[in-house]
């Protein structure tokens, strides 16, 4: 069973969300919020698998609230999947940044949203890589020029077929096709890629992808 909070400041869009995942097999809605610090209480008091996350709301925003609640949260932490109006929406960069695993449409249909889901919650991709890249790349050189909180992590940590890898990963390859390039097995694709982020503490493929962009290590448009 996945269970799955629900994040949003429209009521009806929770309701429909909610009566959504409470129909279908394999997935229970465990709370819903309508705001950023209501969904970091209940992501405490719930531990939910994966948390429906919209951006735009008032008071704290779906940003800051992924990032609480992934640095409050002790393993395994929830993954967060973005809800957002606009494909382009320059809010979802910060929100992959503050560790959310993907991002939805809100207009996705039923089947989409719950294959979207159940694909979080086993912690594969949300999308095709090359979608991840090309929303990180839309927003690199804005974001470049956006105060941090702290600097990216340094790279110096990884061993260079690490760093092979996350280049790749950025560069929207697969792990298939990572593995065809590279000459080694999806497995130790996955192995490399799992201690980069271990060593690099970041929460999903996605942001592993920002920080290929912010280290430089990988170069929007290029």
């Amino acid at each position: 069973m996945t269970r799955v909070l629900v994040v949003d400041d429209q009521f009806l869009i929770r309701a429909g969300l909610v009566g959504l995942l409470d129909a279908a097999p394999g997935f229970e809605a465990v709370g819903e919020a309508g705001d950023g610090q209501e969904a970091v209480r209940l992501a405490a008091k719930t531990r939910p698998d994966v948390i429906l996350m919209d951006i735009r709301m008032p008071g704290m925003n779906g940003i800051e609230a992924t990032r609480r609640i992934l640095a409050e949260l002790a393993a395994p932490a929830p993954r967060v999947l973005v809800l957002t109006t606009f494909d382009l929406d320059e809010y979802v960069y910060g929100a992959l940044r503050a560790g959310a695993s993907g991002f939805l449409i809100k207009d996705s249909g039923p089947e989409r949203l719950l294959a979207a889901v159940a694909a979080v919650a086993a912690g594969d991709a949300l999308f095709a890589p090359t979608v991840t890249r090309r929303l990180v790349e839309a927003f690199a050189y804005r974001a470049s020029s956006e105060p941090r909180a702290q600097p990216p992590p340094d790279l110096g940590a990884l061993t260079t077929r690490e760093v092979e890898v996350l280049e790749l990963i950025a560069r929207g390859l697969s792990n298939p096709e990572i593995a065809d390039r590279l000459s080694i097995s999806e497995a130790t694709v996955k192995t490399h890629l799992n201690r980069t982020m271990a060593k690099l503490d970041l929460n999903s493929r996605a942001q592993a992808v920002v920080v290929a962009y912010e280290t430089g290590l990988v170069t929007p448009g290029r």
